[in-house]
């Protein structure tokens, strides 16, 4: 643990920026200091980033075109959101993953990719130090055809990850639903913000404004204006909004 990481600051969870540059990312990462640790957050694009904590290295979502997973050092634990090939990549599973890794996922993910560990909606688990809880990930007005959601609810999960009582919520690809809505005690919350496929600016700010996170990330963002997130989310001070590059 570093020097400047004091016990107030553990006691507080208070945000520490980060300079350092993540081999084979795209752009540096952030930290966060925990009750069990300083923890890392590296952004490579799209819907695909990683944690480092206590000296795990736990991937989300990996794509071939968001990194060079080869570059990257290999997972110990995998998150998958849904079956979507943006977001379930088996070659880039494969580079990442560790012999011996878990590799949690969706129903319809196991299906896909060998020796996933299946967590449904409402499930939560213990692994590796962390509690995960799968929350439904759904779209309620963007349809593929008329009644046909681009994400039905029961197929894709987005998780919540308390790190030693530090709660990050991936939302995976979910529009603002009354689950996400009901959200508590988030510190730092990705929300996906691409039409048609997930949110506009509009619902994830109704989000942003309902759980409160400490910081919002918006991720998954396509070509969306996110100067508008940023208007919107004006009249909430107390939710900090964090650009990265996660096109």
């Amino acid at each position: 643990m570093h020097a400047w990481i004091t016990p107030l600051a553990l006691a507080t969870l208070l945000f520490v920026p980060l300079a350092a540059q993540a081999q084979g990312a795209s752009s540096s990462g952030d930290a966060f200091a925990t009750k069990g640790g300083e923890l890392k957050i590296f952004f490579l694009g799209h819907a695909s980033l990683y944690f480092t904590w206590q000296g795990k290295i736990i991937q989300v979502d990996p794509w071939s075109k968001a990194a060079d997973y080869a570059a990257l050092p290999q997972a110990d634990l995998v998150l998958i959101t849904h079956h979507h090939r943006d977001h379930l990549d088996a070659e880039a599973l494969a580079k990442t993953r560790k012999p011996g890794a878990m590799v949690i996922g969706t129903e319809l993910a196991a299906q896909q990719a060998q020796d996933v560990t299946v967590m449904r909606n409402g499930d939560t688990r213990q692994v590796m130090g962390l509690t995960i809880a799968a929350v439904p990930a759904y779209n309620l007005v963007h349809m593929r055809s008329p009644g046909v959601p681009y994400h039905i609810k029961g197929e894709g999960n987005g998780y919540v990850l308390d790190f030693g009582g530090f709660k990050i919520y991936l939302a995976g690809d979910s529009e603002d639903t009354p689950e996400m809505k009901a959200l508590t005690g988030i510190d730092a919350a990705f929300l996906p913000m691409n039409l048609p496929f997930t949110m506009t600016p509009e619902m994830v700010a109704a989000a942003a404004k309902a759980m409160k996170p400490k910081v919002l990330y918006p991720y998954h963002t396509g070509d969306t204006d996110l100067a508008k997130l940023k208007e919107l989310m004006k009249d909430a001070p107390e939710v900090e909004v964090r650009i990265r590059d996660m096109k």
